[in-house]
């Protein structure tokens, strides 16, 4: 059986979840505690944990941050929250330098079982420094497993899977996901970190497209006269690039959308793992769209010009005919 829940009400449940099913696990950051998180997340687990469970902490990314990792290697499972998926540059040294290396330095000897969770994505008029997608930025720093999620069944299933990850894990939902809805099974469940989902089948072009891009890329499919296979990254790092390029060798054709910067974004980089490794299943060069190269205007006019649209979707689909 399943039930109807919004996007942030499922992140809510597998923070919940976990909580119960394991003692280890602990819930910290900003306004976590009554005031339930800027988007609702958190709401209720303060009252229901308590706070040796859910605890508030000062406006410090660097410091929830290193907090996490002090706890991950003394042997606790954190989850922490920062406010906006931008501070991590605010927690920079410990979210570049040495949250993910400590397992590698450690020879092994180290492990650290964290999960940081922080919105992402542009759509709500925040501005430049609240509104950027990192998933890039994280996914070339090695060490890291980085995770977003675009349905309410994603985020559940694979935040509850980050949560008892042994490895670094950075979780980014997305900011205008938050009052979307969508089944989820009454029952438990995970959903395996590292795989790739197929969402929509198709035989004519493979769009690559997750969080709000993969909204936008079934839009555009609907306007399209061509039968558009859809596939989710879910996971960034690890890539699942075998799943893309098994859709690649039926389609022969590749969008790859992504609310990531086009340059040095991550589009490049899962055109270019198709390109190097399935060439010759290609009928037309790979077309990548991405946040045009510039911060993220305040305007919300401006700023949904500088997001991949609908109709660039569509236009980028067009082209490889």
């Amino acid at each position: 059986m399943t039930r109807e829940i919004t996007y942030i009400q499922a992140i809510a449940e597998a923070i919940d979840e976990e909580l119960q099913r394991d003692e280890d696990v602990i819930l910290f950051g900003e306004d976590v505690e009554e005031f339930g998180g800027n988007f609702g997340e958190t709401e209720g687990l303060y009252e229901k944990h308590g706070r040796d469970r859910v605890r508030n902490t000062p406006l410090s990314e660097i410091g929830i941050a290193g907090m996490a990792l002090g706890a991950a290697v003394g042997g606790i499972r954190p989850v922490a929250e920062l406010q906006f998926a931008d501070f991590a540059a605010t927690a920079g040294d410990e979210v570049f330098n040495q949250i993910p290396k400590q397992p590698y330095v450690s020879g092994g000897q180290i492990e650290a079982p964290l999960t940081i969770f922080a919105p992402s994505g542009a759509g709500i008029g925040a501005g430049a420094q609240h509104s950027q997608s990192v998933h890039s930025w994280l996914g070339n720093v090695p060490g890291w497993v980085v995770v977003t999620a675009t349905t309410p069944y994603d985020a559940k299933g694979l935040f509850k899977s980050a949560i008892r990850d042994d490895n670094p894990v950075f979780f980014l939902p997305h900011k205008m996901l938050s009052e979307t809805k969508g089944e989820v099974p009454d029952e438990e469940y995970t959903l395996p970190l590292g795989e790739a989902a197929v969402e929509e089948e198709g035989a004519d072009v493979t769009v690559v497209a997750t969080q709000l891009m993969f909204h936008r890329a079934k839009e555009a499919a609907a306007q399209v006269d061509a039968d558009i296979e859809i596939v989710n990254p879910r996971t960034f790092a690890p890539l699942d690039t075998e799943t893309i390029a098994e859709s690649v060798r039926k389609t022969g054709r590749l969008v790859v959308v992504d609310e990531t910067v086009e340059r040095y974004g991550t589009q490049g980089h899962i055109a270019n793992e198709i390109v190097e490794n399935d060439f010759f299943s290609l009928d037309a060069p790979p077309k990548t769209i991405g946040v045009k190269d510039i911060p993220i205007p305040l305007s919300p006019p401006l700023e949904q010009e500088a997001l991949p649209s609908a109709d660039r979707i569509v236009d980028g689909i067009e082209s490889l005919f």
